[in-house]
């Protein structure tokens, strides 16, 4: 499947929103974001002109689609999903892409980044009440128990994100027991408990036209 292999930081320069989160795991000295806080690119430093309405519309769903590491294509997907469910368009967006089981391994510390616990679920390393997932977008579901396979607990990466548990907990609707490496979907997230600063009502407007 497509996706971005290109350099994450860049992508954070060009939301100015720090997209890979690495200041949340203590690697805040890491991110070109905060060392370079203008866009990437030859004219990056320059003045920039006035942004239109469009314009604003689409740097938020492009900055929501990065952080997620999703694709156009998929992306209108879960908002066709999104409005046919009840409720609010765009929380119900936000919600689904949180559902997606790499974001939900990130989410539980069994990954320092979204792209290291897609590289988890694609190498065969998860598993969803016993049996193994690979395909990072399935959505989890309430009860589901996402655990790491009996001999990937040791792998190198897994172990350093772990002892990043108490300064990172995971969010109240997913439970984890560290000892075992194993998390429990308690209950659907909410819009509340989204950790970085989006307008999803912007990106409903910009499908909406």
């Amino acid at each position: 499947m497509a996706r971005y292999r290109g350099p994450v930081c860049r992508l954070c320069r060009r939301e100015n929103i720090e997209i890979c989160f690495k200041s949340e795991r203590g690697f805040s000295d890491k991110c070109g974001f905060a060392k370079r806080g203008y866009p990437p690119g030859q004219h990056g430093q320059s003045r920039r002109a006035k942004i239109s309405e469009y314009g604003i519309q689409l740097r938020e769903k492009q900055k929501v689609k990065r952080v997620y590491g999703v694709l156009e294509k998929q992306f209108r997907r879960y908002f066709k999903m999104a409005e046919r469910q009840k409720g609010i368009t765009g929380e119900n967006l936000l919600m689904l892409l949180e559902r997606r089981l790499d974001n939900v391994v990130y989410r539980l510390n069994l990954a320092a980044s979204r792209r290291q616990s897609r590289q988890l679920v694609t190498h065969g390393h998860i598993r969803i009440n016993g049996k193994k997932v690979n395909i990072p977008s399935y959505l989890v579901s309430e009860g589901d128990l996402i655990e790491l396979r009996e001999r990937s607990k040791n792998i190198s990466p897994v172990l350093s994100s772990l002892e990043l548990v108490k300064k990172n907990p995971p969010p109240s609707w997913l439970g984890f027991n560290s000892d075992k490496m194993q998390g429990k979907v308690i209950a659907f997230p909410r819009r509340d408990e989204i950790q970085f600063p989006v307008n999803e009502k912007l990106i409903v407007e910009l499908y909406s036209k």
